[in-house]
């Protein structure tokens, strides 16, 4: 370890120490020890073309010629304003306010904060905002959030309230707000169960909000991340949004890991056909040379801060909001991946055809794809949980046949770049059934 470094996920007594990375290209990371490893998890999902891809190292060149940063409160400029455009380009027509800031636990604070103040900005949630309208019932108060059994929104604590109380947070659980949570209806190959299990949460759903109403309704849509690689179908997520409608609850999607290309289509709203009325971006946005992240809303909640009252301002800001480096390595990625579209739309299929000769296997259960990630779980004589022994036990014998992998616990996932080559591809699931062998 690094004697002034503290690294993130990493208990520093008992951690080995970390392996130095020299350079990268494409899925290769090259370490200073002269080995080559394979990036099968896109560097923490970020990087979708490879690393060092020189288009977008390009266009964050030639932008820093020209205007690295300025304060984006009273001020704007070209890249924020066109990265914007194109984006909403690949969205539901609905989303068409950007609001930028810069990593995927931030897009979704400022989610949280949208919708709540929304509801206060409309007079709803009293003895908040001193212009709130007095006449409002109070029956009517919007505080809480529903969310998912196991999902992981970020670090920050509006994020955390959100999320699964879990070893990332149960430290901090007594400072957390309390939100509504239900079951995630996660499935996976064969499962006989999924219909009997998505009506079961929906039913759930539709009796929690005939009993009140709430701020908002938020889920990591189609995949769970870091809550297990949990899958769900887009069927599920339509009668959501139905239901939602039906009980006039905003639906937040954290799209921080799913969107761009990682589902199989540009956005996980797009490939289930739901328009969310709020969606959190980031992770994979400038692809992975630099943090950004948006959160973007439809017109009517936008509506509902555009006021002559101060108090119904989104204060909200960073000083980085907006960073044209930023934003100019977020066009390029996106013109990347209009020219390889073909490449994260047709992974689903290449995994499937790799675990085919995997679905018996007796170490391993629950096998899953969605777009261009892939999971299952190893079967153990231990807790199926993010501290799993199995777990190290895998990355180390990945990172000794040169592939990069990090379980968690004992789900082992695949969330390569999309410039991965088929023998590429071919060699991670060849490493995996060797590693299956000595478990």
């Amino acid at each position: 370890m690094h004697p002034h470094l503290w690294y993130p996920y990493t208990q520093a007594k008992t951690a080995p120490s970390p392996l130095k990375v020299k350079s990268a290209q494409g899925i290769w990371l090259e370490l200073e020890d002269g080995r080559r490893v394979m990036d099968c998890i896109s560097s923490w999902w970020v990087n979708l073309h490879g690393h060092a891809h020189p288009q977008i190292a390009a266009a964050i060149y030639q932008q820093a010629k020209t205007l690295e940063q300025v304060i984006f409160a009273g001020l704007t400029h070209d890249p924020a304003e066109q990265l914007a455009e194109q984006l909403l380009q690949y969205l539901p027509s609905g989303l068409n306010r950007v609001f930028y800031s810069d990593n995927g636990s931030t897009a979704v604070e400022v989610a949280l904060k949208m919708a709540y103040q929304y509801w206060v900005n409309k007079g709803v949630n009293l003895g908040v905002n001193p212009g709130a309208n007095l006449g409002a019932n109070l029956a009517e108060q919007r505080g809480t959030f529903i969310a998912f059994a196991g999902a992981y929104h970020g670090d920050t604590f509006g994020t955390m309230a959100v999320g699964a109380r879990s070893l990332f947070s149960q430290v901090f659980s007594d400072l957390l707000f309390q939100v509504e949570c239900v079951p995630f209806p996660a499935t996976y190959l064969g499962d006989p169960a999924v219909q009997s299990q998505e009506d079961a949460v929906l039913e759930l759903l539709e009796t929690k909000l005939e009993q009140m109403p709430y701020a908002g309704i938020l889920i990591e849509p189609l995949v769970q991340g870091a809550g297990g690689m949990r899958m769900c179908r887009p069927e599920f997520l339509q009668r959501l949004r139905q239901i939602a409608n039906q009980f006039n609850t905003l639906l937040i999607f954290d799209e921080v890991m799913t969107g761009f290309g990682r589902t199989g289509d540009w956005f996980a709203c797009v490939k289930a056909n739901v328009q969310p009325d709020i969606i959190c971006l980031s992770k994979g946005i400038t692809g992975g040379f630099l943090p950004l992240a948006v959160t973007i809303c439809t017109e009517t909640i936008y509506q509902a801060f555009y006021s002559d009252d101060p108090l119904k301002t989104l204060y909200h800001g960073h000083s980085y909001t907006a960073n044209p480096l930023g934003c100019a390595a977020g066009l390029a990625s996106l013109k990347l991946m209009q020219e390889n579209e073909s490449r994260f739309k047709g992974m689903e299929t290449k995994h499937w055809q790799h675990l085919a000769a995997l679905a018996t296997h007796p170490k391993l259960e629950n096998l899953r794809v969605t777009g261009t990630i892939a999971a299952m779980d190893i079967v153990t004589d231990a807790e199926t949980s993010y501290l799993n022994p199995v777990g190290p036990q895998l990355r180390q014998q990945a990172l000794d046949r040169g592939v990069l992998l990090r379980p968690l616990g004992n789900v082992l996932y695949l969330m390569p770049p999309y410039c991965i080559t088929d023998d590429e591809l071919t060699q991670v699931y060849e490493t995996i059934a060797a590693i299956l062998k000595t478990l």
